[in-house]
């Protein structure tokens, strides 16, 4: 016979899941099924930053808005 020295409770967890995503430049809404479509920047300016030093920066944006952006800007690498 063994004795459990453990005693366990049932938790029920609540976990939300985004339905949708807003881009910050169009205002256009992505469903949770084409995520891929946007990209998320999350990051600190540091010393001398033109975002402030150590401000918490975010920016939700869609793929048409970020080409349209960095277009003139980008290289394209053939992978091997």
């Amino acid at each position: 016979m063994v004795i459990q020295m453990i005693k366990y409770t049932e938790e029920t967890v609540v976990q939300k899941t985004p339905s949708k995503f807003i881009c910050d430049v169009c205002k256009k809404e992505i469903t949770s099924i084409d995520v891929d479509e946007m990209t998320f920047l999350n990051f600190y300016g540091g010393y001398s930053s033109p975002f402030g030093d150590m401000s918490h920066v975010q920016c939700d944006i869609c793929m048409d808005c970020l080409y349209d952006m960095i277009k003139d800007h980008c290289r394209y690498v053939l992978s091997e």
